[in-house]
């Protein structure tokens, strides 16, 4: 049976060299060399001389072979499958913002909040929102516009 110092002094660097060749990281060739000899010295089994260096090359390899499947069982996370629900500050400022504009909505004067609406929750044609309000069809869009440009304004101010 070989001593530990002794083996330790005999076959690290022949270790090492064959994790890093394995692994192509220093950081990770040092981690499988130094767990080599850990797993090398538990082991409650005689360690022959004449095969130590195979037996410890053959841990090195299944250590690295180990961190391979592991790390392939753990993949990054993909921005995109972030969930699509908005967050509880999400929905705070979602609802501030609403009640801002609907604040604003009910300063506008009647005509230009019935303008806005017809055009907005109704989808209707400026044709048809002056014939509804009896103005032309220019004042129609005109009222629509500075609604829209009023209400806006607010939504960014939140």
């Amino acid at each position: 049976m070989i001593e530990f110092s002794e083996m330790y002094r005999k076959y690290a660097t022949d270790v090492f060299r064959f994790a890093l060749y394995l692994s192509g990281n220093r950081g990770d060739a040092e981690d499988i060399t130094s767990e080599t000899f850990v797993r090398a010295v538990a082991t409650s089994d005689r360690i022959e001389e004449s095969t130590v260096k195979g037996y410890l090359l053959a841990i090195a390899r299944n250590l690295f072979l180990m961190g391979i499947r592991e790390r392939s069982r753990r993949s990054e996370l993909d921005d995109g499958l972030r969930d699509g629900r908005p967050t509880a500050f999400d929905m705070v400022a979602q609802k501030a913002e609403l009640t801002a504009v609907l604040d604003k909505l009910a300063t506008l004067p009647a005509m230009d909040r019935a303008a806005v609406l017809l055009r907005t929750l109704d989808n209707r044609p400026y044709e048809e929102i002056a014939k509804i309000l009896k103005i032309s069809e220019v004042a129609a869009r005109v009222k629509v516009h500075r609604a829209r440009t009023i209400l806006l304004a607010v939504k960014k101010g939140c």
